[in-house]
């Protein structure tokens, strides 16, 4: 049975394989259709491998559940899924985001003006950076409660200092010859941030952002562990998997996996209508 199911796999592996290998050198390999056709056909194959492999091999649920048992929980608990991603996601993650975002921004010109606060605020900021949220996410819940806010506050920690330090460098990255043309002109301190350093910044900023979309939706789901109500993607994952309910957590998975790259997605189509001069989004 394991030499059969590894066939199987393989040969499931090879069909997808040559597809894609089809696709990438046909003609139209640069349409928009094929660009969304490669990646489609590739997590398909790699979903019929698994249920292949643990249908044949007689997988326990307990370990790995197969897709068809995940999307069969899914449908079923759509109610329940809702009512998490509004508690973690809409509530905990894109408040923690927000707050954290603009605070950052606010800090960053601040931090410009000012040599004194940019020495003192980078090396905090990478010192706060690497605390551990397993650290900090406690003490949060202590100070704001078990609800949703607690998840925000740790998030917009998450996100503030990498949105920060790419804001810095990014305002600091205009020439010198650059500045002394908008002096010459008569622009005083925000003029030239609002017309030359700020837009020059823009590469830097977005990438903070999309760095920070990852922190908010980890942070959130982790904080949540460590207390939260009977609602939400971290509450349901560490009482499923007590539970031994792994179709469940995979179906939470899945809704996480899916609210991150939606996420990831609209910072970056923005970030190409906004930064669509540079370099990095010409084709």
């Amino acid at each position: 049975m394991t030499g059969t199911a590894i066939i199987s796999a393989l040969a499931v592996w090879g069909a997808g394989w040559f597809v894609n290998a089809r696709l990438a050198n046909s003609p139209a390999a640069h349409s928009r259709l094929v660009k969304l056709l490669v990646p489609v056909i590739f997590g398909v194959t790699i979903l019929i491998m698994w249920e292949l492999l643990v249908r044949m091999l007689e997988v326990s649920p307990v370990i790995l559940p197969p897709p068809t048992a995940i999307a069969s929980r899914f449908a079923a608990e759509l109610p329940t899924l809702w009512a998490d991603f509004e508690q973690t996601i809409l509530k905990g993650a894109m408040t923690g985001y927000i707050i954290g975002m603009i605070a950052a921004f606010a800090v960053a010109v601040l931090a410009d003006r000012s040599e004194f606060l940019t020495r003192g605020i980078l090396p905090v900021g990478g010192f706060m950076a690497a605390l551990p949220i397993v650290g900090t996410a406690p003490i949060f819940v202590r100070w704001l409660g078990s609800d949703w806010h607690s998840k925000a506050a740790v998030v917009a920690v998450m996100v503030f200092f990498p949105i920060l330090v790419n804001t810095v460098a990014g305002l600091r990255d205009t020439a010198a010859m650059q500045r002394d043309l908008m002096r010459t002109y008569g622009a005083g301190y925000w003029a030239t941030l609002f017309k030359l350093r700020l837009p020059a910044a823009m590469p830097f900023i977005f990438n903070g952002l999309k760095i920070a979309t990852t922190l908010a939706l980890i942070g959130a789901i982790v904080a949540e562990f460590f207390g939260s109500p009977t609602v939400g993607m971290g509450f349901r994952i560490s009482t499923s998997v007590g539970r031994l309910a792994l179709d469940m957590v995979w179906a939470e998975i899945v809704v996480a996996a899916i609210a991150g790259s939606t996420l990831y997605g609209v910072v970056a189509w923005i970030e190409g209508r906004v930064t669509f001069w540079h370099p990095s989004q010409r084709k």
